[in-house]
Formats: C-alpha cells, structure tokens, sequence
C-alpha cells in the first residue's frame, strides 16, 4: 500500500492499516472479515476515527473493504449520500459481483477527482503487463474496468486477474486518501 506518509492516521486507523498492510482486495467478496481488526472502527464514530477529513463514514466504508468485511463496508457506503459513498458502494457491488448494481453506482459518482490519478496509475500498471492487452482511454472509464474485473474473474491466477487487482488496490488507495483528506478551510 502507497499511502500518504504525510498523514497522520488516529490509533484505531493506523492499526487497521497496519494490519493489513500487504493486504489486496479480492476481486470478488470473499467474506473473510477481519473482525479484531473491524470491531476498532465499530467502537467510535467515523468523525472521530478522522477528525477533519474530507468523508469520513467513506473513509471507513473503505477501510471495511480492506478488512475483507463486504456486508459492513456496504451497510455503510449506501448510508453516505456523497459521490464518495456511491464510489465505495459502486466497488462492493462490483466485488460482489453484481455489474449492473455497480454501473448503477459508477454512473451516480461521474466524474471523480480521483479518475485522473487511477488513469496514470493504471497506465503504469498495464505497461508493466503488455500481454494482458487492455488498453486505457483517454480518461478513466469506470465502465471499462467494470468489464476488465469480471474478464479477469473469469480468469483466476492469470496476468489478467493480477492486473486488475493492482488497478483495484491503486483505485482502493486513491479513493481512501480522498476520503481521509481533511477539509480545505472554509469559505
């Protein structure tokens, strides 16, 4: 994981980033939840596990993701009515795997902050990876990765499968440090 060393994460987060450190999301939900690791972001309060952050029930969404805890990370994300909520419940839908609830999700979101930054990372994904054969688009195409992950499911053990994992993981980092950010100064 690649995350911001410039941020500073509450105890119970920076445990849970700890402990899953060389964590990777499954493609599909395996419903192997860490519950140690879950029952810290259960006894406090989104706010308080990130205090001035951009979204911070998003944030934990994303972290439920990570501990492999689909049904709590889902419970949460369709709570959340910003584009951050529907991208984290537009990905559980997808690790679920149900393509059409996920597109239903992605087109809700739209363009997101965070599209650019994948789409290059994803492009250093692919170029270490020539014979998977996805080639991006110009900008970040949610829909587009949708159909990647259920041809790489199709695939399990393949470069494929491997490929989209990483791209998942880099959308998975970008998105939680999206959430975790704190809040520009007010206006």
């Amino acid at each position: 994981m690649t995350l911001s060393s410039s941020h500073t994460f509450t105890e119970p987060v920076a445990a849970v980033l700890a402990a899953t450190e060389n964590t990777q999301l499954e493609l599909t939900q395996s419903g192997a939840c860490d519950r140690k690791a879950a029952h810290l972001l259960t006894s406090s309060a989104a706010a308080e596990l990130f205090p001035g952050a951009r979204d911070p029930e998003s944030a934990v969404s994303g972290l439920f993701l990570l501990l492999g805890c689909w049904e709590e990370s889902h419970r949460v994300s369709q709570d959340v009515s910003s584009l951050e909520g529907s991208y984290w419940h537009a990905i559980a839908h997808r690790m679920e795997p149900d393509s059409a609830n996920s597109g239903y999700w992605f087109r809700r979101v739209g363009n997101h902050p965070i599209f650019e930054p994948l789409r290059q990372r994803a492009g250093q994904i692919l170029r270490n990876e020539p014979t998977v054969g996805w080639k991006l688009k110009p900008a970040w195409d949610p829909f587009l990765f949708l159909q990647w992950c259920d041809e790489a499911r199709a695939e399990p053990g393949s470069a494929k499968e491997r490929v989209a994992r990483q791209m998942q993981m880099a959308e998975w980092e970008l998105l939680f440090q999206w959430c975790a950010m704190e809040r520009g100064p007010s206006k």
